[in-house]
């Protein structure tokens, strides 16, 4: 594996995914699905860098997406499997959904009763399932949990709508946020202790994302043992996996560089970047991102809280310390910023989103997209 030559990036902030580090998850995923017989789909909510989907679907069995605009984008991009899930579908929405998905997954029996008819008339071949919460998450943080109390995020089983039932082709639930196996198996538990009788009616359970499959320590194993064994027990039913964390997984960074150095206090310096528009989970987890060669504050000999360049008070990455002093255009790299970091990015304050680029396997840097002016013009009126 070739290591970035960071030389070649003419400008920052800008993202790099590693061609070679997003292939080692698909194969891990791929590995998921050969052995258990379970079928992976990417969830775009996590990672959506479309110029990189020649290689995910050469793996992977399509997308799920959570609206219409991220069903085009599979569709477009893509165009394998496609599965929409909404919390709400809209009226002028629903009619190109249906045309452009595979799969379409309501989230209450409401909304089923209300447009089922109408897909099917559009689409007559389109699989319909129910999303269902199964009351049971271990999910570390309640900001992403979506089996909280009053979790507006599936259907109970005291909702649950037999009617539906002649209809369903399949089950969907979504517990997890960043789990492990073991967290899979408690929800499977509650899972089958209420929605048992329904699922071997069904023709799939999709078992949602959060599976932190390609983390080092994850027990892919055991996942493997507990698809086959749920399939066992449900007629061999088909099984899916919609991660999209686990795909872009630390396959790249946020790269970015100092443009003034202050003290205030202590060393404060400004990067080209933002927490707030850049990095958000900084600020709502809240987590600390890991920076190449730095430490925390104090345990090397210069510490620096790094802030980013927009006039919100709290755009702060946090307090790191370095080896030698920094420096007005030192680069700072922030690891892991492909999930859950682009898809999510704004243009607050009008300040530059950050260029995407690919780091090839063979050692090339392609810079896959810049952003300028028009795109936070565009967002405005």
């Amino acid at each position: 594996m070739i290591p970035i030559d960071f030389s070649q990036l003419p400008h920052t902030p800008c993202y790099i995914c590693e061609e070679a580090l997003l292939e080692k998850n698909l194969l891990l995923l791929d590995r998921v699905q050969r052995e258990s017989g379970a079928k992976v789909i990417l969830a775009l909510k996590g990672f959506a860098m479309w110029s990189t989907f020649d290689l995910v679907g050469q793996y992977l069995q399509g997308c799920t997406a959570s609206g219409l605009h991220e069903a085009k984008l599979a569709r477009e991009k893509m165009n394998r499997e496609v599965h929409t899930y909404s919390p709400a579908f809209k009226d002028d929405e629903i009619e190109e959904i249906a045309r452009i998905s595979d799969d379409i997954v309501f989230n209450s029996p409401a909304q089923f009763h209300r447009f089922y008819n109408h897909i099917k008339g559009i689409n007559p071949s389109i699989s319909v399932s129910l999303r269902v919460n199964p009351e049971y998450s271990s999910s570390p943080v309640d900001l992403y949990n979506p089996c909280g109390i009053y979790s507006r995020l599936g259907t109970t089983i005291a909702n649950f709508d037999e009617s539906l039932l002649s209809k369903l082709d399949g089950l969907n639930f979504h517990a997890l946020c960043e789990q492990n196996v073991d967290a899979l198996e408690g929800v499977l538990e509650a899972f089958e202790a209420k929605f048992g009788s329904y699922i071997d009616g069904m023709k799939y359970v999709n078992f949602g994302g959060g599976h932190h499959i390609t983390r080092s320590d994850y027990d892919v194993d055991r996942l493997i043992e507990v698809i086959i064994a749920f399939k066992a027990r449900h007629n061999d039913i088909t099984v899916y996996l919609e991660p999209g964390e686990a795909v872009g997984w630390q396959t790249g960074p946020l790269v970015a560089c100092v443009l003034d150095i202050i003290h205030n206090g202590m060393d404060i310096a400004i990067l080209d970047t933002s927490a707030e528009a850049h990095m958000p989970d900084t600020l709502a987890m809240p987590y600390r991102a890991a920076i190449r060669g730095a430490g925390e504050s104090g345990e090397k000999a210069h510490t620096y809280r790094l802030g980013g360049n927009t006039c919100l008070a709290g755009d702060i990455m946090g307090d790191y310390s370095f080896d030698e002093p920094l420096k007005i255009g030192d680069k700072i790299i922030f690891e892991d910023q492909i999930h859950y970091t682009f898809v999510k990015n704004t243009t607050f304050n009008g300040i530059k989103l950050p260029s995407l680029a690919i780091w090839t396997k063979e050692g090339k840097l392609n810079i896959v997209h810049e952003f300028g002016y028009e795109e936070y013009k565009n967002r405005l009126s």
